[in-house]
Formats: C-alpha cells, structure tokens, sequence
C-alpha cells in the first residue's frame, strides 16, 4: 500500500499532542506518599533505560529529592498520590512487565511514546483502571493488543498509533478485534491507531466504531489495512472534528456525502484510499474544514466550487486526482488559505492566462511553482501576469 509522505507532514504535527498528555504543574505544597515514591523507585530500577539520553528517569533519587511528586514526569494529587507519569521518550528498551508501573493505582495520565521496548503490550495496564489518558505510540510495542486494555473504560484518549517510518514493529487487533477493544469505552475522544493492522471490512470497523464511541471527536486510523466502501453508520458520530484515514484501500468507492454534515469537522485525510467517483462539492463548504487532502486517488474526480465568504480552509490537497476545471474566482474568500496542492496539467487550459489566479486569496498570493504544482506563501509575485 502506497504511503504518502506529504500525508505524514500533516499527520506529524499531532505528535506534539502527545507530549500534553503528561506535562503537568506541580505545587511545591503537594508531598508523595512515601509508597508512592517506593513504586517510582522500583519502576527505575526494574527500567532498562539509556541514562545518557534519559532526562527524567536518570534524575529521580530519593535521596537529593525526597518529594517525588518534584520529580520530572512526575505528576501527584493533593494527597500526594501519584496521578501523571511522562516518560516519553525515556530510550527505556525493557523492564516494563511486571514492574510497580502497575501498582500506581491512581494514574489518570501515562505517556510512554517513543520509546524502544520491542515487546508485546504488557496485560497489566488492564489494572490501571484510573487512566483517563494512554499514550503508548511508537514506543516500540508489536504483536497483538491485549484484550486487557478494553478494561479501562474511563479512558478519554488512547494513543497506540505507529508511524512506519519510525519502526519496524507493527500492532495488530485480530483477538479482540477493533469491536472488542473499543466495546467498553464509551468515555473515548480520541482514538489514535495509525499503524495498528486491523484488517477489517468497511461495514465491521464503521458500525464497530460508531456503536461504542458515541463522543468520538478524533478518529485517526491511517495506514490501518481498512477496506471500504465507508458505511453509512459513521455518521452517527456528530462530534467527528478530525478525521485521518490515510493509505488505506477502500475498493475503488466513492466519498460520501455524509462527511458533509458533520458540524465540527475541521480537518479530514483520505490520500492514497483508492477513492473513485467524484468528489461532493458540498465537503468544500463546509465552514468549519481547515484541512482538506484527496491526494494520490487516481480515479477520484471533481472540481472546485464556488466558495462562501466565510471559509476555514488552510490547506488544500488535491495532487494525484482527476479534478478538473478553473480556478473559481470565489477561492478569494478563503482568506486563511496557505496551502494549496494542485497538478495544473489536469486544470482546463483558460486557468493559465487569468490574472486573478495569482491574487485572489483577500491577501497577496505568494510563490506559484507550476512544476511542483504548489502554490504556498512565500514569494510575491505580479499579480497581472498570466502563467506562461
């Protein structure tokens, strides 16, 4: 399955989102319960980590620093109990399974993203019932999720995704299923699961989705081996803001119109879907849409219609397709666009020679690079000549 790269630049600047998931302001008056600091301790010493490019686990000493809840990473309540543990990015490569990680019954927020573990997900996180917030992306887990992380049903946001570039190792839910895993977690927000082989038909990972996750806001599940066409029953999920769906085949369908009505859609992803048919002009009006990629689908079609004055759109990605047709002179509402990606050669011929095709954005258009089809701020350029 082909990935596209330009895909991934988008998709990479949510990786700052994992970091929120365990920074923390911690109150000089908040002091650790003594077998608080007793499981940190034992969860150190059973870590095998990189002390050289650790910045959190290598200062944690009980004896210069009695207070754990003063620890990097470390994150307590007000009875000193600990609730937030960020170890991303800690080089830990073992030691997980069976350490007092588990015995911290009180973590609401855990971060262990990129690290190296290259092991299975342990099946003691289903203890840590607490966990509002997981973050285990591309820390270097593989094999099958564990059923157990179906027991954390006041889970708000769950992080498993794994960039393929980053690692080798691959996640896969065959047993439980997606159904399985998601059954019990009516509380989920945002659901990160780009690189999880789930191999599932459209009908099954729709209709598992929309079934449980009633509040699902995010749903990120590019490069997942998802097959389509998209099911109808996606649109029960009317809080939908983000969508990213990328490099999966969705057998030659077309994108329903369906996207079109949900009210908080900010940002949707369908590059390389093996997406066919043509494209809903109603998708571009939606007021909301900042973030808009079609590309690398060969057979999808469509043209750009006329936008209202009020847009979002940021970003525009429409390279690889059939679309077609001029560039209508309404585009100039879209005053926050920055980002626009287009292969001229598929544009009708009577775009080149129009003079508004280099000012119309309510601002001054910046750098037009016809060869590599991007028009992106940057450069000006006279907006009275035509492309040549």
């Amino acid at each position: 399955m082909r990935i596209s790269l330009l895909s991934w630049l988008f998709f990479i600047p949510i990786c700052s989102l994992f970091l929120n998931f365990g920074i923390f302001v911690v109150s000089q008056s908040q002091t650790c319960l003594s077998d608080q600091r007793d499981l940190l301790i034992g969860l150190k010493n059973n870590l095998k980590f990189n002390s050289t490019l650790s910045t959190k686990l290598v200062q944690w000493n009980e004896t210069q620093l009695p207070n754990c809840c003063l620890w990097k990473g470390v994150n307590c309540s007000k009875e000193g109990r600990v609730v937030g543990l960020d170890l991303f990015n800690e080089s830990i490569t073992s030691g997980l399974h069976n350490s007092s990680l588990f015995s911290l019954q009180y973590l609401e927020y855990l971060n262990l993203a990129y690290n190296k573990l290259s092991s299975t997900i342990p099946s003691q996180f289903g203890s840590l019932t607490s966990l509002r917030n997981l973050n285990l992306s591309n820390a270097g887990f593989a094999g099958q999720v564990p059923n157990a992380i179906s027991r954390l049903t006041r889970l708000v946001t769950l992080d498993l995704s794994t960039l393929s570039f980053l690692s080798d190792n691959t996640l896969k839910l065959e047993d439980p299923n997606l159904a399985k895993l998601v059954q019990n977690l009516s509380e989920i927000k945002e659901l990160y699961l780009d690189g999880v082989n789930i191999s599932a038909s459209g009908e099954e990972w729709c209709q598992a989705l929309s079934s449980s996750l009633s509040n699902l806001s995010v749903l990120s599940m590019s490069n997942c081996y998802l097959s389509g066409p998209l099911n109808s029953s996606l649109q029960k999920l009317q809080s939908l803001s983000i969508i990213r769906l990328d490099n999966n085949n969705f057998s030659a369908a077309p994108v329903p119109e369906f996207f079109a009505e949900f009210r908080n859609l900010t940002t949707l992803h369908l590059s390389s879907c093996e997406l066919t048919g043509t494209f809903t002009e109603k998708i571009f009006q939606v007021l909301t849409l900042q973030t808009l990629d079609l590309s690398n689908n060969e057979l999808l079609q469509g043209s750009l219609p006329e936008f209202l004055p009020n847009g979002s759109l940021r970003s525009l990605l429409l390279s690889g397709t059939k679309f077609s047709g001029a560039l209508p002179d309404s585009i100039g509402n879209l005053a926050m666009l920055s980002f626009f990606w287009m292969q001229f050669q598929w544009i009708n011929p009577e775009l080149y020679g129009k003079p508004y095709t280099v000012g119309l954005f309510g601002h001054v258009i910046k750098q037009i690079h016809r060869t590599n089809s991007i028009i992106q701020r940057g450069q000006e350029i006279d907006r009275d000549k035509p492309f040549p």
